[in-house]
């Protein structure tokens, strides 16, 4: 899972600001690489690196990176070996010259680069599956043999990424001194919102982004999600055009609303923040329904919080916030590596010792993926002095691997795969182990807009939306992510 942002027209001297701005309020969903482009209507301009957003950009970089348009972004891997050449956003010199930048996981990658090699001579270099996606839209818009670019040239460019291309994946990108593209794939998994503003000339300025807090913080109004399926380009002019180009079942990302986008958001209309209330409200019968006693729910903090709250409420339960986070530390789920996420689980929390000891502790968080952190909290908790620990994921039980651009993609690395409710409270430490029901977190997700009828939920239920996953599929996926790890690990 990353992040982006694109920025067509602004004030002058404000574009460099505007966009590290906005991969700052989306730093939670990368930390390994961060990136920008800018198009100054002469050249591109580019500087990314590995880190986070204040770490890869300087003030001269600021000076650097000219231009009435940009895209930005910030990774986390889960293709590629994570090496700064895997950074985006990347660009191609022909046709015309076209930078991109995406959030998501292509599929079928390995095919794509072979299928390029062959029939169309277009290398591609990096391990990146963004530089599939873009050398595929590169073909397909050379094909055209365009000589002045219009929307519909790029369009049909766009549909032949829909028919080539297979995954999840949300896109935005520049074509030099036509334009900003941006595209969402046909089953809508990955978010992408738009949103306009007014400049002071009173021409347009469009901020295209991963999440609608960018919006906020950069003041765009008039804000839209991007439909599965569609596209949209905005022209030299700054005149928007969409075209729906295709459309399967929309399956929006659960995960997105119970980990990783910022509960300030809405996605595809849907409040993050009261989406993981309904969350925690329908996870209290569940709690009631074991007949286990605790004096008090605690929270793990922070993308549980909200839920936790709701619960206590519901359950007319005492809630305190007894684990204090060090904000210094980076989210430990999106950390490239499994022993750099044991590493600082340690250092991230701290216990309020007052509120554990002699208690019966209820912690409630968002999920529990591979156990690292719940069974180093379940332990912080007993060193405070709880009487017993209770743990509550107010997402389901995470089974199977994520093959649309979260780092889950190794079957055997989800401590609940193979084991139930008692055996995973035994694994972590804890007296007992609750999660929501896959249709309670569904309904928190739809009830914030009606007109979502379908969601990827294949983490969960094994239900891969796309409809292209097989055994073997899945196989090849996780052993390139058990090789990249391992190559990762090995260091330069």
């Amino acid at each position: 899972m990353c992040g982006f942002i694109g920025i067509y027209g602004s004030e002058p001297g404000e574009l460099a600001q505007q966009l590290l701005t906005g991969l700052v309020a989306i730093q939670h969903r990368g930390q390994d690489a961060a990136g920008a482009l800018t198009w100054d209507g002469r050249s591109f301009h580019t500087r990314k690196g590995g880190g986070l957003v204040r770490d890869v950009f300087s003030s001269d970089d600021i000076e650097a990176l000219a231009g009435y348009a940009g895209i930005g972004h910030v990774r986390y891997p889960t293709v590629g070996l994570g090496s700064d050449n895997d950074a985006q956003p990347f660009d191609i010199s022909y046709p015309f010259g076209i930078g991109m930048a995406h959030n998501g996981n292509v599929t079928n990658f390995d095919e794509i680069r072979e299928d390029m090699s062959s029939r169309s001579h277009w290398h591609v270099n990096s391990s990146c599956d963004l530089e599939g996606i873009l050398k595929v839209f590169g073909d397909e818009l050379a094909s055209q043999r365009v000589e002045q670019l219009k929307p519909e040239h790029v369009f049909r460019s766009v549909e032949g990424v829909f028919e080539r291309v297979r995954g999840a994946y949300s896109v935005v990108g520049i074509v030099a001194g036509e334009g900003m593209y941006a595209f969402r794939d046909p089953y809508g998994i990955k978010p992408i919102i738009v949103g306009r503003r007014q400049l002071k000339d009173g021409s347009s300025s469009w901020c295209v982004a991963s999440e609608s807090v960018l919006m906020d913080v950069l003041d765009f109004h008039e804000t839209f999600d991007l439909a599965a399926g569609e596209a949209i380009f905005i022209d030299r002019q700054g005149v928007l055009h969409r075209s729906q180009l295709t459309q399967r079942e929309h399956s929006p990302c659960l995960f997105e609303y119970v980990y990783f986008a910022r509960p300030d958001s809405f996605l595809d209309r849907v409040s993050v923040y009261k989406a993981r209330i309904r969350m925690g409200e329908l996870m209290a019968p569940i709690w009631q329904a074991t007949g286990w006693h605790a004096d008090v729910i605690i929270p793990v903090p922070e993308s549980a919080t909200t839920s936790a709250q709701a619960m206590a409420r519901a359950l007319d339960m005492k809630y305190r916030e007894g684990l204090v986070k060090n904000r210094y530390i980076g989210r430990t789920f999106i950390m490239a590596s499994n022993a750099a996420r044991k590493a600082s689980i340690r250092a991230k929390l701290n216990s309020i010792q007052l509120e554990f000891e002699g208690k019966d502790v209820l912690l409630v968080d968002d999920s529990i993926v591979r156990g690292n952190t719940s069974r180093q909290i379940v332990e912080l908790a007993r060193r405070a002095g709880a009487r017993k620990v209770y743990f509550a994921s107010v997402s389901p039980a995470l089974r199977y691997p994520c093959i649309y651009g979260i780092d889950m993609s190794t079957k055997n690395e989800f401590v609940a795969r193979d084991r139930d409710e008692v055996q995973i409270a035994r694994e972590i430490g804890a007296d007992g182990v609750v999660y929501q029901a896959l249709p309670n977190l569904i309904r928190s997700v739809c009830e914030g807009n009606p007109e979502i009828e379908s969601t990827c939920n294949a983490c969960f239920s094994g239900h891969y939306p796309t409809g292209d996953v097989d055994e073997a599929r899945l196989s090849r996926i996780e052993q390139e992510r058990l090789v990249a790890g391992s190559d990762a690990q090995k260091g330069p």
